[in-house]
């Protein structure tokens, strides 16, 4: 009797934890809405020769087309819409840098290809913006402990240069990683789920964010999406090192997005004392 006394609270408590993680997991799927349908078009193209137009152009069209819907049925607002295209211009640019510099290759032909960058590309960066703009009004994420924006903009700006400057001058990501630690050590997260609020150390969700951004890179090449130097004659798996980048780029993205968002936020809070007096 006392053990079932004991294990019924217990019983209770994983069912709650279960049903918090599925209630998680559904936000989550819902604000991956966009990478969905990049990976399944990736997928749709690699496997179906459709007619008319290179695979590159297709891509194009599709994540064109997507975009439309998103904004048109109230999936994403115009602000939301203006984070993402700058994120597409962010994206695109880098792209550009590096398929110059040979870092990794579109090898497929294209109308839509500018200095060997199909323009489709820039996409999947600002898929990265939409699941972070998404999952942040979905969850109704609040920051504890956010560094003042002087410190926020100069850091953001020098892990985004370092993508560039690096094949130049010494790479410091690692020691802009430290640099993201220290100014972010206090720095918490909070999302909603259910009703109940939970918090994380905002360096934990940039790590794991990027890691799975580096799973998405290892489907996405193997789709044909790009190519790194190494998969030109058969696929293989990207590089464990490329987690650094990706979490790096991340953390542009995110610090981006959480400036915009307390910039409104602050706007808001006059607009309406304003309104008060």
């Amino acid at each position: 009797m006392n053990e079932l006394v004991m294990s019924t609270p217990l019983r209770k408590k994983v069912i709650h934890m279960c049903a918090q993680l599925f209630r998680f997991g559904m936000e989550q799927a819902k604000s991956c809405v966009f990478p969905v349908v990049i990976f399944g078009s990736l997928a749709l193209t690699q496997w179906i020769s459709l007619p008319f137009l290179p695979r590159y152009d297709w891509l194009l069209l599709i994540f064109l087309l997507m975009q439309w819907w998103m904004y048109r049925s109230g999936l994403e607002t115009a602000d939301e819409l203006k984070v993402i295209t700058l994120f597409h211009l962010i994206g695109l640019a880098l792209e550009l840098f590096k398929v110059h510099m040979g870092s990794w290759s579109y090898p497929e032909e294209g109308y839509s290809k500018v200095f060997g960058v199909p323009l489709y590309s820039g996409f999947m960066y600002a898929s990265v913006a939409s699941y972070l703009c998404q999952a942040w009004r979905r969850l109704r994420v609040e920051l504890e402990n956010w560094p003042p924006f002087i410190i926020v903009v100069p850091l953001a700006a020098s892990i985004y240069l370092n993508f560039f400057t690096h094949h130049y001058v010494i790479d410091i990501r690692y020691f802009l990683a430290v640099l993201v630690l220290l100014v972010f050590w206090k720095a918490r997260v909070t999302y909603e789920v259910g009703g109940i609020r939970y918090k994380m150390p905002i360096a934990l969700s940039f790590f794991l964010i990027g890691f799975f951004i580096w799973i998405a890179e290892n489907i996405a090449t193997f789709f044909g999406a790009w190519e790194y130097p190494n998969q030109s004659d058969a696929w293989s798996l990207v590089h464990l090192g490329k987690v650094s980048s990706w979490v790096l780029l991340l953390i542009v993205s995110f610090l981006i997005v959480a400036t915009l968002k307390n910039v409104k936020h602050t706007n808001n809070l006059k607009t309406g004392m304003e309104w008060r007096k």
